[in-house]
């Protein structure tokens, strides 16, 4: 482990492998044939940053098998630090299987127990200066669904202390959580800790009890974060900050898996975050790159570059 390292980007979550089929329009149970992909929602965010340029980095474990290593071989490939991945000695990793079919269904079956490496991420596993001084700390509610995952993040929110970028994605999966009840506590006070939250309609209400666009994106403002981003679905992406209100339409794509868009979203407003640019053209950028996604069957391996984005977007590539 690297010390006094930050990052452009450090992420705290889940990482593993998909295994996706490689037949569409069937269920699991009659296909044959599967792709293996590095996956898991946090990992995807960092490899999206990476594309970018970013300095990114990964918080989290892998079990002692193959297939932790190759998520740690796959991650540094793709330009994410291992420096903090860690090694569990008891649970696998996990893995992750979906159905396709498309434009807008795709299950998704998460084989994590008894209880996934990430989740076992604890305080003493944090990297403070990283945590403190990194441009960007991006967490999920999943993270918050098991211990010692919970206190590790409250940890990290008390050393970074509120700092700009602090992102919550609201990332809402039930099958993790006990009750709803239990996750909508969680999400009020990771929001305390948070300056962005990004989230769709389904995950909004969870956390703040609303989902109509505008009520939801206030809610999440009056938590006290600065940047509410609220996914729509094919009305788009409102975003709204306590001066500004921005809606994007969404890009149009033929899709193949939506399941990795949202990341690709995620690493994009990273990257805008950053760069300083307006909130217009954070919002559309990361739209577009969720879009390219989208039409892909992988996930973290189907991240873009800035310049494909931009192709795109019909711009040069000069901010």
């Amino acid at each position: 482990m690297t010390a006094g390292q930050s990052f452009d980007v450090l992420c705290l979550g889940r990482v593993g492998v998909d295994l996706y089929p490689l037949q569409f329009g069937v269920g699991l149970a009659e296909v044959d044939t599967f792709g293996k992909f590095l996956g898991g929602s946090a990992g995807n965010v960092a490899v999206a940053a990476a594309q970018y340029g970013r300095s990114a980095a990964l918080i989290s474990r892998t079990g002692d098998d193959p297939f932790g290593r190759f998520v740690s071989t796959a991650l540094g490939e793709l330009g994410v630090s291992t420096d903090y991945l860690g090694i569990d000695p008891v649970m696998p990793t996990p893995v992750t299987f979906c159905e396709i079919f498309p434009p807008d269904t795709f299950p998704l079956y998460f084989y994590r127990y008894p209880q996934a490496p990430d989740l076992r991420v604890g305080p003493e596993d944090l990297p403070q200066v990283a945590v403190t001084e990194s441009r960007v700390f991006w967490t999920t509610l999943t993270g918050l669904s098991a211990e010692p995952s919970r206190s590790a993040h409250s940890a990290a929110w008390q050393l970074r202390g509120r700092r700009t970028h602090t992102i919550l994605d609201l990332d809402y999966r039930p099958m993790f959580w006990t009750e709803e009840a239990e996750a909508t506590r969680a999400a009020g006070e990771a929001l305390d800790h948070s300056t962005v939250a990004i989230g769709n309609l389904e995950e909004c209400r969870v956390a703040v009890g609303e989902t109509d666009p505008d009520r939801a994106a206030r809610a999440l403002l009056d938590r006290g974060v600065e940047l509410a981003i609220v996914k729509r679905g094919p009305l788009g992406v409102l975003a709204l900050t306590a001066d500004e209100r921005v809606e994007v339409p969404p890009a149009r794509v033929e899709v193949v898996n939506g399941l990795g868009a949202g990341d690709a979203f995620g690493g994009a407003v990273c990257h805008g975050l950053i760069s300083g640019w307006d909130l217009a053209t954070t919002i559309e950028f990361a739209s577009v790159a969720g879009a390219i996604v989208a039409g892909r069957l992988e996930c973290a391996t189907a991240m873009p570059r800035a310049a494909q984005v931009w192709a795109v977007l019909g711009r040069p590539d000069v901010l």
